[in-house]
């Protein structure tokens, strides 16, 4: 028979690709217009806390979900580290690897599959797609996989606003304004309807840093970002 939960997770993978892919073009430009352009402040906090795990510049870090590649060129340029970029839509990629001349090395990979070796890296980043798996567990536990013994990860995703007087803007915001403004100028109807079903689903973050812990994962803490409406999340491989 069949594999059900298989099937269901290709299903889902495939919907999710096939989304990114029909909002590729537009993506940076959504992505920045919704967030205010506050979405590159939290790439470059995520950049410098990865710049302090690392003990060398010949250090090499993984941007899994990578998406358009802004997470890896701001990894890159901050860290000056050696840096690969992984995402399973290749249009997405198409576009990253246009932004970097060569500088980074961008391969096509599933985040719950990596192409790459155990141990291989020494911090793996994910920004705002580990929600997006089908398994978050598998998601986390596959990172663990190709970091070194101490090796670290950074986790960045929408998460839950800490501050109750801003909890119910942001929720309005998101569940009933950036899906309309997403629809108009991506074109597509459910992309940006997605975005926050997804977010409402994923875990908050207290769950996500026990998630992180059951993956093995150890001094894992999280700090919050423009009051919660994003964390960043980092735990330890042990060594």
């Amino acid at each position: 028979m069949p594999d059900e939960n298989g099937s269901a997770a290709n299903e889902h993978a495939g919907r999710v690709r096939e989304m990114f892919a029909s909002i590729a073009s537009r993506y940076d430009l959504l992505n920045h217009l919704l967030s205010g352009n506050v979405d590159k402040r939290w790439r470059r906090l995520v950049a410098t806390r990865v710049r302090e795990k690392l003990s060398s510049r010949s250090a090499r870090v993984l941007d899994v979900a990578c998406g358009t590649g802004d997470l890896s060129l701001t990894l890159f340029e901050i860290t000056g580290a050696g840096v690969v970029g992984t995402d399973f839509c290749r249009p997405m990629l198409d576009i990253a690897a246009g932004k970097t001349s060569g500088r980074i090395r961008f391969i096509e990979g599933d985040a719950l599959d990596l192409p790459f070796r155990d141990g291989t890296f020494d911090v793996a980043t994910i920004a705002f797609g580990l929600r997006n798996l089908s398994n978050v567990e598998s998601g986390l536990a596959e990172l663990s996989r190709v970091l070194k013994p101490g090796g670290w990860v950074a986790v960045l995703e929408f998460s839950r606003p800490a501050n109750a007087l801003l909890r119910p803007v942001f929720n309005l915001y998101f569940r009933k304004v950036l899906p309309w403004i997403g629809r108009v100028v991506s074109g597509s109807r459910n992309a940006y309807s997605y975005l926050p079903a997804s977010v409402q689903k994923f875990p908050d973050q207290s769950q996500l840093s026990l998630l992180m812990e059951r993956a093995g994962f150890v001094q894992v803490g999280y700090e919050n970002l423009t009051g919660g409406i994003a964390a960043l999340h980092m735990g330890r491989r042990p060594d």
